[in-house]
């Protein structure tokens, strides 16, 4: 039974609600509706224009009406009088297949038709940088190593506590908060859930982190790589499988890695359409630079440049850390977080049903000895590259949708267009006297 919105504003002293959609760059929109609105607003929905924002529509569209999922309300801990839910968007009575939301809850549908449920959990890094976004905030944070670091991470005690505790009143069940590998970089780990709840909340990370940061005087970014000699922000998905009766289908001792045949098909549906995924799970210009990277100050990325796959060793694609579930650490911290877990889900949803085996289990080195896999396929190299694997994968394409499909695709080249017409500081350093 859906919450009603009226009695949990009476209930909360909710003056406002923030009735949020998420676009198809992973912008956030919102309208601030009065709680003396929102009856009218839970069941009509609240009007955009969807041109505004990046979606493939029109001027000449009608109304966009976002209608708040009224399971996913939270109050907000920072301001107490501010409530924030999860919107689905609808245009002329139906709803709009390549709203990021909807196309999750069609492949939450298509894997519950064949009778189980996916469920993650993510790992999202964060920089805490100056306001104007060009140094890290702190002018201690120096070390080679800093993954970790005691000293550091308290000296960011008040804003990494603040958004704990919210998550923790929250019901999140936040488990722990590190320093992250490089300078100025931080993760905090919550619960894994159903991935409809995984991305809503993965959602709401990124805006109550971003939101805290600002009230200490600080600016936090989920960009990929904002420094280049610095590790980037990678966003790590854990990915299982459970029927109704809470069973983990990915599990079986016998198997390889402890994976069950279906958590290997599903596995193998990642590794065969990774080429393809790339764009949505690496969305902006600058995740090429991530994925892409040399060696860092630390001395690793922490990221993959090719499709391989290996059990508990954290220089591949994916990592199998233990039976029952593994991590696909391709994904940086620009994924949208609909985006993410509808790809996870297309790409597993393939090979399961094409029983598709993952192929050859690495133990290797990547970063020190890349020749023991240096027939693995290689991930693109600039977000072009990645728009054309997606474009060729037409099975991928097809799960996901065609209206999804071609509005990213249309939106995205739009995105690429506009950034190789930009003149760089470094074509002119580099090539004004040739």
């Amino acid at each position: 039974m859906p919450k009603d919105l009226s009695k949990f504003a009476k209930d909360n002293s909710i003056k406002y609600f923030m009735i949020s959609y998420t676009d198809l760059f992973g912008a956030q929109r919102t309208k601030l509706v009065p709680s003396q609105a929102i009856q009218d607003m839970q069941t009509d929905g609240a009007g955009f224009a969807g041109f505004a924002s990046w979606l493939d529509l029109t001027p000449a569209h009608p109304d966009m009406l976002a209608v708040p999922d009224s399971d996913t309300v939270v109050q907000l801990p920072w301001r107490r009088e501010v409530a924030w839910v999860a919107a689905d968007c609808v245009m002329d009575g139906k709803k709009l297949e390549q709203a990021p939301r909807n196309l999750l809850k069609r492949m939450i549908f298509e894997a519950k038709q064949q009778g189980f449920t996916v469920k993650t959990g993510i790992e999202a890094e964060y920089f805490l940088v100056n306001m104007a976004g060009d140094a890290i905030s702190d002018a201690y944070d120096t070390a080679t190593k800093p993954c970790y670091d005691q000293q550091a991470v308290m000296r960011r005690y008040d804003v990494i506590a603040e958004i704990c505790d919210y998550m923790i009143e929250m019901g999140w069940a936040p488990y722990q908060n590190d320093h992250e590998d490089a300078n100025g970089q931080f993760e905090m780990n919550w619960a894994f859930d159903d991935v409809l709840v995984t991305a809503d909340r993965h959602s709401f990370f990124k805006f109550m982190v971003k939101s805290v940061a600002e009230k200490h005087g600080l600016r936090a970014t989920f960009m990929p790589k904002p420094f280049i000699n610095l590790t980037g922000n990678g966003c790590h998905a854990h990915i299982s499988a459970w029927d109704d009766a809470g069973k983990n289908l990915f599990a079986d001792d016998a198997g390889e890695q402890g994976l069950s045949s279906m958590g290997r098909h599903f596995l193998g549906g990642i590794i065969n359409h990774a080429k393809g995924m790339v764009a949505l799970t690496n969305p902006t210009v600058n995740s090429y630079k991530r994925i892409n990277a040399p060696a860092t100050l630390s001395g690793a990325s922490w990221a993959p440049n090719t499709i391989t796959w290996a059990g508990n060793n954290r220089t591949h694609m994916v990592r199998v850390p233990d039976g029952g579930r593994f991590e696909l650490r391709l994904a940086d911290g620009a994924t949208n977080p609909y985006l993410l877990q509808a790809v996870i889900l297309a790409a597993g949803l393939e090979g399961i049903k094409h029983s598709t085996d993952p192929g050859k289990c690495y133990d290797n080195d990547m970063y020190a000895e890349p020749e023991k896999a240096k027939d693995a396929p290689r991930l693109p190299l600039n977000l072009l590259d990645a728009l054309r694997e997606f474009d060729a994968d037409a099975t991928l394409k097809a799960r996901l949708g065609d209206e999804f499909s071609q509005a990213f695709l249309k939106l995205k080249h739009v995105e690429w267009n506009a950034y190789v017409s930009h003149l760089s500081s470094w074509e002119r350093a580099n090539t004004l006297d040739v």
